[in-house]
């Protein structure tokens, strides 16, 4: 619900008053923003946000009016936290998630969501579903770190070739499972708002390791599972 607050002196509105206001609304609205930033992060922001000012002028726009004066700041803080899987490896989300575990029957994880950015266009494209399966080798992890580990790798500019790559492997090299496979159908912005403008076009991608690409029962039984609604 949005509230409109005005004083009024013979008839007219109180500009001062109404500037005021909208200043303390303004800035209400930004604090989050403000508090958000970590202290070793400012400097990149700063130069980020520069960037951004500049971008927004070349294109245009007047960087002064209200609509935008906040605008480089916010662009350069979403894209922090867009990207933030270059500030996080595999090992510290598993960190102590992973036992030794008599288990040697399939796990699977599925319609994981996921968001990313194309690397050439630097325009999100994002996950309808991933698919996640191991067959272990005496040692689990816990199950949401497969959803983290697909976080650490699609917060970075990727293509979806090699974000598939890097998820099977980095769970491959943690588990030492007797095999891996990841699926991941994608809508890329890159090819629906721009290029050839084909808005129901998706992109599936998979990598198998081990015994998902050598046994054609378990792949079977892998992609069965999945299509199961």
């Amino acid at each position: 619900m949005e509230f409109h607050y005005a004083s009024e002196f013979n008839g007219n509105v109180s500009v001062s008053k109404l500037n005021k206001h909208n200043e303390c609304k303004h800035n209400d609205l930004c604090k989050e923003e403000k508090d958000s930033t970590a202290p070793e992060d400012r400097s990149a922001v700063s130069c980020m946000e520069k960037a951004y000012s500049t971008i927004l002028k070349e294109l245009g726009e007047d960087v002064e009016r209200e609509g935008l004066l906040r605008t480089p700041l916010r662009a350069a803080k979403a894209m922090k936290f867009f990207t933030k899987g270059y500030q996080e490896t595999v090992q510290d989300i598993l960190n102590d998630a992973i036992f030794d575990e008599n288990h040697h029957e399939v796990v699977l994880v599925k319609d994981i969501d996921l968001f990313s950015l194309c690397e050439h266009h630097l325009v999100p494209f994002f996950g309808k579903v991933a698919h996640i399966a191991y067959l272990p080798n005496r040692r689990v992890v816990g199950l949401s770190k497969l959803a983290r580990i697909v976080e650490v790798y699609s917060r970075r500019f990727q293509v979806q070739e090699r974000l598939t790559k890097q998820i099977a492997m980095a769970i491959n090299e943690a588990l030492e499972p007797a095999g891996v496979a990841v699926v991941i159908e994608a809508a890329h912005m890159c090819m629906v708002m721009r290029g050839v403008q084909k808005i129901n076009a998706n992109t599936v991608t998979s990598v198998l390791l081990g015994t998902y690409k050598t046994d054609p029962k378990l792949r079977e039984e892998f992609l069965s599972h999945i299509h199961r609604k």
